[in-house]
């Protein structure tokens, strides 16, 4: 073989495709042809979850009808709450929405059906189940009353509301939806990578997005945002955070939610979007002693290691301030996610090529197994 190796295929080419990319050098993530910070200022989560899908946004009209569609969609089967009841209280909520996903697809009719139209039909149900998943999971292992889906509120209201059971206000769904929105789709992470592969077999869309919610609990993809958080509890004030960081450095321990693969030498421009919102927010619920610490910590990590934050830096704080249990923040992320990996899932199955890569061989050559002694035996088989 002459390919060069590129540990963790930096860089490399994996997958043509017309959904995303992501331009650092003009610091845009490009969403079918749009700058998704943009989206995400003057659009909604559904809208781009209609882009995502549909290869277009919506109109009005188009976006009310998509609501329609996933609110037609609601509720989980009783099978698969007794499933997720079943559960141990230990159970981490990444297992339960991989394991709650996965049984899903047994009471799909369409399942082994792989036609674009079937697949647009298993996303939405898709992106109106997975977020009842999440919060009924957890609410199954704290040991609380479920919370019916409300179709009098907004799609991003309606998620919210059946985490924290209570009604969020405008603020709040506004800025949980700007998050969602930049969580939706980021060209070829880990998890998008993982559900492609799988697709890319011809398996189904349930089953890719499985792997990807695999993919997605490890905490140098999605359970970044938890261990920020827990972080950020763990400082306290903001005259503690440089302590606490300055230690960990110290220890040579990994400051989760700084650096990104392909942001090295640029801010990720979701975390300057979350930033903003976290501003806001903190004002709005007389936490601005959260922020500025955010902000120290921010600096800490900029002058010790010339590291920039990413996403999960700031979008930790904005869910804690939401009221959303931290172990839920990776959960929120792959519910965000479920409608581009989606997209990729339905654009591999549309022009696919199974994934078969090399290796580079590092073992030993040439080995002989010595001879085995016999018994007498014959027509011995193997």
């Amino acid at each position: 073989m002459n390919a060069p190796y590129q540990p963790g295929l930096e860089n490399v080419i994996a997958s043509e495709t017309a959904i995303s990319y992501l331009d650092v050098e003009k610091e845009q993530i490009v969403v079918r042809g749009y700058d998704l910070i943009e989206l995400a200022k003057r659009k909604t989560y559904l809208d781009v979850t209609g882009l995502l899908l549909d290869a277009q946004l919506p109109t009005t009209g188009q976006r009310s009808a998509l609501e329609d569609r996933l609110k037609s969609e609601y509720g989980l089967p009783r099978d698969i709450l007794c499933i997720l009841q079943a559960l141990p209280p230990h159970s981490n909520m990444m297992d339960v929405l991989r394991t709650g996903i996965s049984a899903l697809a047994c009471f799909d009719a369409e399942l082994e059906d792989r036609s674009a139209e079937a697949n647009d039909r298993k996303a939405i149900r898709l992106l109106a189940k997975v977020p009842q998943i999440v919060a009924c999971g957890y609410r199954a292992l704290t040991k609380q009353p479920f919370v019916q889906p409300r179709t009098d509120l907004s799609y991003t209201g309606n998620f919210l509301y059946m985490i924290t059971g209570r009604e969020p206000s405008k603020m709040e769904e506004t800025i949980f939806d700007r998050s969602l929105v930049v969580y939706s789709e980021h060209e070829m992470p880990n998890s998008t990578f993982s559900a492609r592969v799988i697709a890319s077999t011809l398996s189904d869309i349930y089953g890719a997005l499985t792997g990807a919610a695999a993919s997605l609990k490890g905490t140098l993809h999605g359970g970044a945002n938890e261990a920020v958080m827990k972080m950020l509890l763990e400082a306290g004030t903001e005259a503690d955070i440089e302590s606490l960081i300055s230690g960990k450095l110290a220890r040579k321990e990994r400051i989760m939610g700084f650096g990104h693969r392909v942001y090295m030498k640029k801010p990720d421009p979701r975390a300057v979007l979350m930033k903003k919102a976290l501003a806001v927010l903190a004002v709005e619920k007389d936490r601005t002693e959260l922020f500025r610490m955010c902000a120290a910590g921010e600096e800490v990590m900029k002058r010790e290691k010339g590291l920039f934050p990413n996403l999960d830096y700031y979008a930790a704080p904005v869910y804690y301030l939401l009221g959303i249990p931290i172990d839920l923040f990776t959960p929120v992320f792959l519910a965000a996610r479920t409608a581009g990996i989606c997209a990729h899932v339905m654009e591999q199955h549309e022009s696919n090529r199974l994934f078969r890569p090399r290796v580079l061989y590092k073992g030993p050559r040439d080995l002989h197994p010595e001879p085995e002694e016999t018994s007498g035996e014959t027509g011995r088989t193997g």
